[in-house]
C-alpha cells in the first residue's frame, strides 16, 4: 500500500465511519435501555448511548446510591433508580442493558440478562476467568443474543485500516508485537470514596456478590477493585485487554500456544495485590507478542508496535504512524527507506462502538467485538497472570481451553462462587 492507497482508504473508511454515527433509530423502532453498574465508566457508556436520539433511558441500577442518582440525572431523570439488577433484567420494557458493573459480576449479570432476553454491551475485561467467558458465549448462542465487549478499539477505523495494511504485507513479514501500558503512580493510589467508613448508601455485600466475603474496605471498591485478584486482574485485564486484543486481530490467531509471566507487586504500598511490574510473552507460531506494564515507572505511557521487516507500525487511539526501515544497498553508502512513511488520524471510538452495537441490535448481525472475540482476548489476559501467579510457562490448547499437562494452572480457570451465587 503506498501512500495514495492510504489516503484513498482513509477517506473512504472515514466516510464510512461518518454515515454510521449519523444512524439513528426510527421513531417506532426504539431502544429502550437500562444500565447496570453506574460508576465512571458505567456513566460514560450510558452518556455515549443517550447521544442516538432513538435510545430511551429506561432504569439505573448499582448498589451505590450516589453513582445510581448520577446516572439517573444522566438520563434526564427519566430512568427509574434500582438497586438489585434483577429487578432491572425482569422489566419487559428494557430490550438492552450496559454492563459496566467491577470484573466479577460481569458473567453473572450478562448470563442473566441474556437469559431475560436482552442484548448486551458489556464493559471489558469480559470475564474474570476463562471458564466465565465460555459460559457467556455460550449463553448468548443460546439465547440469540447481540453481545458486545466494550473493547472500543476494535471499531475504530484507524484500527482496521493499520491491520488490513499489516496483514496485506504493507510492513513486510510480522514476526514481533509489543504492548504496553507504564505510569508512575508510586507509592500507591488512596480510596476515591468512603474513606472514612462505609455508607449506608453502599450495598457491600451486594457488592461482593459472588467473590469471597471480607470486611469493607474504602480501596477495595470504586476504581480500585482492579487491584484485587477477587475482583480484577490489574493492568493485564484493564489496558492489556484493550492491547492484546488488536494484537491477537493482527495475528489472525484465536490463541496462543504458549505464555510466560513474570513480575509482582514490588513497590508500591497501597494495599493492592496485583503486579506493579509485569511482562508476558505470549507464542503465536512464528510470532512473539510482549505485554508490559509498569505502575512504578512510566516511560513512554502507552505502545502498540508492530515491527516489520519493512518498517513499524505504531498504533494509538489517536492514529498510526509507520516509520520505514532503512538498509545500505550493495554498492552503495546511501540508506535507503524500504518503504514510505504512512500515518493517519484516529476518531471517535466510543461513539463508533456504540453505534455498531446498536446497528447489530436491528440487524441481528455480531457485533464487531462480538462476545467470543472478548472472550478470547480476554483468555490472553487471564492466561498472563496465572503463568505470572505460578511462577512457569503454560503451554496452551486453544481449542479445548486448558492448559497442557498442568493441573494447577487448570484449577485456575475456574472462580470459585460465593453462595448463593452460581453460574448456569
Amino acid at each position: 500500500m503506498n501512500r495514495r492507497d492510504l489516503i484513498r482508504t482513509t477517506i473512504a473508511m472515514g466516510a464510512a465511519s461518518a454515515w454510521s454515527a449519523t444512524r439513528v433509530w426510527g421513531a417506532n423502532d426504539r431502544l429502550r435501555l437500562g444500565l447496570i453498574g453506574s460508576g465512571g465508566r458505567g456513566r460514560e457508556d450510558w452518556t455515549n448511548f443517550l447521544k442516538d436520539p432513538g435510545v430511551d433511558p429506561v432504569a439505573v441500577c448499582d448498589v451505590y446510591g450516589p453513582f445510581r442518582e448520577k446516572g439517573i440525572a444522566l438520563s434526564g431523570n427519566r430512568a427509574q433508580g434500582l438497586q438489585d439488577f434483577r429487578r432491572l433484567l425482569e422489566r419487559k420494557d428494557v430490550d438492552a442493558v450496559i454492563v459496566a458493573t467491577p470484573d466479577h459480576w460481569h458473567a453473572l449479570v450478562t448470563i442473566a440478562a441474556c437469559e431475560a432476553g436482552k442484548d448486551v454491551y458489556c464493559e471489558k475485561p469480559l470475564s474474570l476467568a476463562v471458564a466465565e467467558g465460555r459460559k457467556m458465549v455460550e449463553a448468548a448462542r443460546r439465547y440469540q443474543r447481540v453481545v458486545q465487549t466494550g473493547s472500543q478499539q476494535r471499531s475504530g477505523a484507524h484500527y482496521a485500516q493499520a491491520v488490513k495494511l499489516i496483514q496485506d504485507g504493507g510492513i513486510g513479514e510480522v514476526h514481533r508485537i509489543r504492548a504496553g501500558m507504564q505510569r508512575n503512580i508510586y507509592p500507591g493510589l488512596k480510596p476515591t470514596e468512603m474513606a472514612a467508613g462505609i455508607s449506608p448508601e453502599l450495598d457491600w455485600d451486594m457488592w461482593l456478590g459472588p467473590a469471597p466475603k471480607r470486611e469493607f474496605d474504602p480501596f477495595r471498591c470504586i476504581y480500585n477493585f482492579r487491584w484485587f485478584w477477587d475482583y480484577s486482574g490489574g493492568q493485564m485485564t484493564n489496558w492489556g485487554a484493550h492491547h492484546l486484543d488488536i494484537a491477537r486481530w493482527i495475528v489472525g490467531a484465536d490463541a496462543p500456544t504458549e505464555v510466560c509471566g513474570f513480575g509482582g507487586r514490588y513497590a508500591l504500598t497501597d494495599g493492592g495485590e496485583t503486579p506493579d511490574l509485569q511482562e508476558v510473552t505470549y507464542q503465536f507460531g512464528k510470532v512473539v507478542v510482549t505485554w508490559t506494564a509498569s505502575e512504578i515507572a512510566e516511560g513512554r505511557g502507552f505502545s502498540l508496535d508492530i515491527f516489520g521487516t519493512k518498517g513499524m507500525l505504531t498504533l494509538t487511539r489517536g492514529g498510526f504512524q509507520v516509520t520505514p526501515e532503512m538498509v545500505t544497498l550493495a554498492g552503495s553508502t546511501d540508506r535507503k527507506p524500504l518503504m514510505e512513511p504512512l500515518q493517519a488520524k484516529g476518531g471517535n471510538l466510543d461513539q463508533a462502538h456504540v453505534q455498531n452495537f446498536l446497528e447489530c441490535v436491528k440487524s441481528r448481525r455480531r457485533p464487531n467485538a462480538d462476545v467470543e472475540e472478548g472472550h478470547r482476548s480476554a483468555v490472553l489476559c487471564h492466561l498472563g497472570n496465572i503463568s505470572m501467579r505460578l511462577g512457569r510457562s503454560i503451554r496452551w490448547d486453544g481449542a479445548a481451553e486448558q492448559a497442557i499437562g498442568d493441573a494447577e494452572a487448570n484449577h485456575l480457570l475456574v472462580r470459585p462462587y460465593r453462595a448463593p451465587w452460581k453460574l448456569a
